[in-house]
């Protein structure tokens, strides 16, 4: 059963964020929705080393995992230099330079919609705008309470004269 095609969005873009916190490179997303009857999504992105590749790896599991999408394989086989999730809706394809610019898959998928990534990685902008305002709004009546109360003491108190002596 197909998921709803806003939470397969809210899932690409969960992963996406993850792998760019990672230090992916060239991260690209394929909606392929059209051209696939097995997946909506591809999600591209290249490592730097076998270590590397691991670590991207685990931190899309750990998204999946999170989001409760299910696995339905994975293809990492060691120093293999390309690792796949399969997580039905999305596929995760994770490789080194070398073997993704010989795989090609942009290429074979040239027909998909390419996804702007800089739109899946930005936050929405509104919703801290209006945390930050009423922050600021609380710091200053907190500013002003504490100088209206500096006055009132001022007044209330007269200064202590020294004796003279």
């Amino acid at each position: 059963m197909k998921a709803d095609p806003a939470t397969t969005l809210e899932l690409v873009k969960k992963c996406t964020r993850a792998l760019d916190d990672k230090k992916a490179g060239d991260l690209r997303v394929l909606d392929v929705h059209e051209q696939s009857s097995i997946t909506d999504y591809l999600i591209l992105a290249t490592g730097t080393s076998d270590p590397h590749l691991r670590a991207l790896r685990v931190e899309a599991e750990k998204v999946l995992d999170s989001a409760g999408a299910h696995i339905v394989g994975m293809d990492a086989q060691r120093d293999s230099g390309w690792m796949v999730i399969d997580a039905f809706d999305v596929m995760i394809h994770l490789f080194l330079e070398e073997k993704r610019s010989n795989y090609g898959l942009e290429k074979l998928w040239r027909d998909a919609k390419e996804v702007n990534v800089a739109s899946l990685l930005a936050e929405p902008k509104p919703a801290k705008k209006a945390a930050t305002k009423k922050k600021t709004a609380v710091k200053k009546k907190a500013a002003v309470t504490k100088k209206t109360v500096k006055k009132a003491v001022a007044k209330k108190s007269p200064a202590k004269k020294k004796k003279s002596g």
